[in-house]
């Protein structure tokens, strides 16, 4: 706890207090709000297929980046940018305005990313992972 407040791991989360453009999901008001609950959702199955092999309850933001990304900008708007890694894909984080946040950031441990100057990045359309999220976010 830092003076009463929960403290986090994730990169930007001391700034991260962009309001919910959406009342869809109750007491989802900020994104460490949105962390919370995803912390009871994040799962094998809604990791990246290439990284489930991977995927283990102490490192449960592994492979979570683009839907979480994603969900996260239905929820509070602004735009989903992404981190070239070694093998070329992208890992994704979340701008609004000057709040700029990585809900998924800690599967990199102390690995320090370069958040300057990347490239916007596009939904995915249909993809699965996206749908049993959502559907658990619902529940």
């Amino acid at each position: 706890m830092d003076n009463g407040k929960k403290t986090y791991n994730f990169w930007g989360w001391k700034n991260a207090d962009a309001p919910a453009i959406k009342d869809e999901y109750p007491g989802i008001n900020t994104p460490t709000d949105l962390y919370d609950a995803l912390s009871h959702i994040w799962c094998a199955d809604t990791c990246a297929p290439r990284m489930r092999d991977r995927w283990t309850n102490e490192n449960m933001t592994l492979g979570q980046c683009s839907i979480t990304a994603f969900l996260a900008q239905d929820i509070f708007g602004g735009k989903v940018y992404g981190i070239k890694r070694p093998g070329g894909n992208y890992h994704c984080y979340n701008v609004i305005g000057d709040c700029a946040f990585d809900l998924t950031s800690e599967q990199f441990g102390d690995e320090v990313l370069d958040y300057e100057n990347n490239p916007e990045q596009q939904r995915e359309v249909g993809t699965g992972k996206y749908a049993e999220i959502m559907a658990r976010m619902e529940e």
